[in-house]
């Protein structure tokens, strides 16, 4: 960690943040952590008494609750902030929330980082891939790099980077519902251990071409798609499986065939 690094505020040592702060400190790092419900393993994690000891004085605050929270927490670190600080929001939230919460830290001086963590925290700590976005965002690429930090500046303004985590996530946690449900429904039909083997040679074998016959496909066939989705909501129900999934597959496919008529 840079030498010049001042003291670091964790606020929020849940699983993601008390990782974090754990890495932090032993890359050097003087930390400061905060967690108005202390829990969980807070081994080598300085606690600060108050929320207020823990953001005065602190070169980076970084901001790691759940986006329900966010913006009270800001308001709450903003008084401590001033040019120079950099205040980093780590939570998952979308572009509109980013921007409200850089807004609030604007009067004080302070940089503002959109941090979008680009996979699951544990068990990789402060070795999370991230993409940052915001006027303090190659700042905190000068501090964090250091620390094996895979980083990336995705933009100037805030919400670029929450803009790409909740896009892809459209993807992988919507492709893992569909697994989820399909396995359920394999299951109750008896044909499990077929389809995992089928899906687990799908990803294996995936290439560049497959988005693309994705995409292609889809939009050439959505109509009949949209007919066989019917009728495998129809078996889930016969199997007694909830079909969220699958039933919005069905009208996904025939919203894009109707588009594809009236055009």
């Amino acid at each position: 960690m840079r030498s010049d690094t001042g003291p670091v505020a964790v606020l929020g040592l849940g699983e993601a943040g008390s990782l974090i702060a754990r890495d932090l400190v032993r890359g050097g790092a003087v930390v400061r952590g905060w967690d108005p419900d202390l829990h969980g393993d807070l081994s080598e994690i300085p606690v600060a008494p108050s929320f207020a000891a823990a953001v005065d004085g602190a070169q980076l605050v970084l901001s790691v609750n759940w986006a329900i929270v966010a913006l009270d927490v800001a308001r709450e670190a903003r008084p401590f902030l001033r040019p120079g600080v950099i205040y980093a929001d780590l939570n998952t939230g979308g572009p509109g929330l980013k921007r409200e919460l850089a807004a609030i830290v604007a009067p004080s001086g302070a940089a503002f980082v959109d941090v979008a963590m680009m996979a699951p925290v544990p068990p990789l700590g402060i070795r999370v891939p991230m993409f940052l976005a915001g006027d303090g965002a190659a700042a905190l690429a000068a501090i964090l790099r250091p620390l094996g930090t895979p980083v990336e500046i995705v933009g100037a303004e805030p919400g670029e980077a929450a803009a790409r985590k909740l896009t892809r996530s459209v993807f992988f946690k919507g492709m893992s519902a569909a697994v989820c449900e399909a396995l359920e429904a394999a299951r109750a039909a008896g044909v499990e251990d077929w389809l995992r083997a089928d899906i687990t040679r799908t990803f294996v074998g995936a290439d560049a071409t497959l988005l693309d016959r994705i995409v292609d496909g889809t939009h050439k066939h959505a109509k009949r798609r949209a007919h066989e989705m019917a009728d495998a909501t129809a078996l889930l129900e016969e199997l007694g499986v909830p079909t969220p999934v699958t039933r919005a597959t069905t009208e996904s496919l025939e919203r894009i065939a109707a588009a594809k008529t009236s055009a």
